[in-house]
């Protein structure tokens, strides 16, 4: 399970650092958000306050968030520019 989120978390972590389109640094995002829930996930039954449930619970609604309030904003610069590129 943790070589699973690493692995998520390295594919974010470059798309993130390395792509200029808007939508995928989004993507990757995302996928950094995804990691963080899977070692939440991973490291619950170790928590004897059961509080990985609700940072998982937490990172979902910021996920959900971002990702409505964050293209919303590219779509409309995208609309405005012609391009979703970030040298833009």
């Amino acid at each position: 399970m943790l070589y699973l989120s690493s692995l998520l978390f390295a594919l974010g972590l470059v798309a993130v650092i390395t792509r200029r389109n808007a939508i995928v640094v989004l993507m990757g995002i995302e996928l950094l958000f995804n990691a963080a829930n899977l070692n939440f996930i991973y490291f619950a039954p170790a928590d004897p306050l059961h509080q990985g449930r609700l940072w998982v619970l937490l990172v979902m609604a910021l996920a959900a968030a971002e990702a409505a309030v964050a293209l919303a904003i590219v779509l409309r610069v995208a609309r405005l520019t012609g391009s979703p590129n970030l040298d833009r």
